[in-house]
């Protein structure tokens, strides 16, 4: 893929920068120089830099998932055992923003990201919670307001995982992982799974989504779901995928697919000028430098 790639990427062979780390994801580049991500497996909190490696900042995340920052600088979480989003301040207090809609429990949240206005949009998937567990009976897409607000952006999602705004913050991504517990057996199988996918929706001023269709469809047998996704500062998306991380044009078509060792779950763009690629994969984190600047939490 790298004829196709070659506008975007130097390489396509990522750059192991630690492992045995349990299993990796929600990676957020801070202005500060360095990278934070979470052990889903050990429900930690970890920070990587060039000079000190990796150290453990917080135990105890309640599997800790996706993360962001808020327009403060604050860590954002999804704590998806705890049933909640998080932010944790410098001094570490840790602040719930939110873990019930309408009086209900939230299901298991998954990622979340922030808009310039400061409201943070969540995905919030059902399927990973027992059904006698389940309170609310949807799988959602939430907003957080700035004033502490949360209101259900949309339910017209089957499985939401990660999720994205495009540059103008005009479209919301959201990748789709699955539809129910078949695509699972489907999966075990090393069969088609045909409900790999990626929604857009319109946002207008008030954050308010319309006009839901299918951005790329992802259907496929190998290892891997739309799951972390991020964009480019010129439109382009990078999410996690069946084979690797996709590369997909501000059109809606695939440009490549990079191969990464292990299956990767997130991404983030960090680094001064936003031009290194990390990668949070099976119990292991990676880099790969790109061409293009990409748009990172802050």
């Amino acid at each position: 893929m790298m004829s196709d790639l070659s506008t975007i990427l130097d390489s396509t062979e990522p750059r192991l920068l630690a492992t045995d780390l349990g299993g990796t994801e929600g990676p957020v580049w801070h202005p500060a120089g360095f990278l934070t991500f979470v052990d889903l497996q050990g429900s930690r909190l970890l920070r990587w830099d060039a000079a000190s490696g990796v150290q453990v900042i917080r135990e105890q995340t309640g599997e800790g998932n996706g993360c962001t920052l808020d327009r403060q600088g604050r860590l954002v979480m999804c704590e998806g055992a705890h049933r909640r989003i998080t932010r944790m301040d410098p001094d570490g207090t840790i602040t719930t923003l939110a873990d019930r809609w309408q009086g209900k429990r939230l299901n298991r949240p998954n990622d979340v990201v922030c808009r310039s206005d400061g409201s943070l949009f969540f995905t919030d998937p059902e399927l990973r919670v027992p059904p006698a567990e389940r309170e609310v009976g949807l799988s959602g897409v939430y907003c957080i307001s700035p004033q502490g607000d949360l209101a259900l952006a949309t339910d017209e999602c089957e499985y939401p995982n990660g999720l994205a705004f495009s540059p103008d913050e005009r479209i919301l991504y959201v990748a789709i992982s699955r539809l129910d517990e078949r695509c699972l057996a489907e999966a075990s199988n090393g069969e088609v799974c045909r409900h790999r996918r990626i929604r857009a929706f319109d946002v207008d001023a008030q954050g308010r989504l319309s006009n839901n269709r299918i951005f790329i469809d992802m259907s496929s047998a190998e290892p891997g779901v739309p799951d972390g996704m991020k964009v480019t500062r010129d439109g382009h998306l990078f999410c996690t995928g069946s084979g690797g991380i996709w590369v997909i044009s501000p059109q809606g078509q695939r440009v490549g697919v990079i191969g990464v060792p292990e299956v990767p779950r997130n991404l983030a763009f960090g680094g001064p000028d936003a031009r290194t690629l990390y990668i949070t994969a099976g119990k292991s984190l990676y880099s790969l430098p790109t061409k293009v600047a990409g748009i990172g939490a802050f």
